[in-house]
């Protein structure tokens, strides 16, 4: 078996033991190239089709290009999209710029997902973070459980050993991470294999490009020609700069990230 049919297998057996495990699931779409190969393996891991519900957290700040390609690629999965806001903390002016970034982050993400996960009444979520993204997602398990705030204790986290991974019985919920052993590069390579539709925002226009896509007042286009997937892969073997460097939270320092992980951030 080839290198990336082994991640595959690795990924597609975490999402069916999720879905053996927990009665009620639904999978985290951000529309970025990380989450829209975790739902192409979902369709892989279930012949074709995903068989429970796809959640977007719209903040209100995405870019355009994001929202567009979420209809597009929804109506063409036939995908049970559910689009999910922080209606209050938006009625009350909240986004970039009228906090700071954890405050924001927050309030319009974390409290977002926390009020889908109440609402669908979930016992787990599937996530598409990689552990090669940040030092503090570096930390995280497979199956990593959250309490009723969706805080999580990373000091305190279950042993994952021989690829068994501990259920706790008193967490609210867990979050599922089938993508933690791969890398940027990884996903690239399976999106070329795959022949995964890839957001127009990744591939090169008037030489800029968006590596990491997210809330556009907080995302902050590359230097790049790299138009096509072939292009980008070839980029980023030769690369020396962070994936999520142009990423406001991740600017400002680790610490940022953790307090926000701490708090329940994807």
């Amino acid at each position: 078996m080839d290198r990336l049919s082994r991640l595959e297998s690795e990924s597609i057996y975490v999402i069916r033991e999720a879905y053996r495990r927990y009665a009620r699931v639904a999978v985290l779409w951000s529309v970025g190239k990380d989450s829209t190969s975790l739902l192409w393996l979902c369709r892989k891991a279930f012949l074709g089709r995903i068989p429970f519900p796809v959640i977007h957290l719209d903040t209100g700040y995405k870019i355009p290009e994001i929202y567009h390609f979420r209809d597009r690629l929804a109506q063409e999965w036939g995908l049970d999209l559910r689009v999910r806001r922080n209606e209050a903390a938006l009625a009350q002016g909240m986004g970039p710029g009228a906090a700071d970034t954890i405050a924001c982050c927050h309030a319009l993400k974390t409290e977002a997902l926390k009020l889908a996960v109440a609402d669908l009444q979930l016992d787990a979520v599937l996530l598409g973070i990689r552990r090669d993204e940040h030092g503090i997602r570096a930390k995280e398990r497979y199956f990593s459980p959250r309490d009723a705030d969706a805080v999580w204790a990373v000091g305190d986290q279950p042993p994952e050993l021989w690829d068994l991974y501990a259920s706790v019985g008193d967490a609210s919920h867990a979050r599922i991470h089938p993508l933690l052993h791969l890398t940027e590069l990884d996903i690239w390579r399976y999106i070329q294999r795959e022949q995964i539709p890839v957001n127009p925002l990744y591939l090169a226009r008037d030489g800029w490009r968006y590596r990491s896509i997210g809330c556009e007042p907080c995302s902050v286009p590359i230097s790049s020609t790299a138009a096509t997937v072939e292009e980008i892969i070839a980029e980023l073997e030769t690369a020396t700069t962070s994936e999520r460097a142009g990423r406001a939270q991740d600017k400002e320092s680790a610490y940022t990230m953790q307090k926000l992980r701490s708090l329940g951030y994807m």
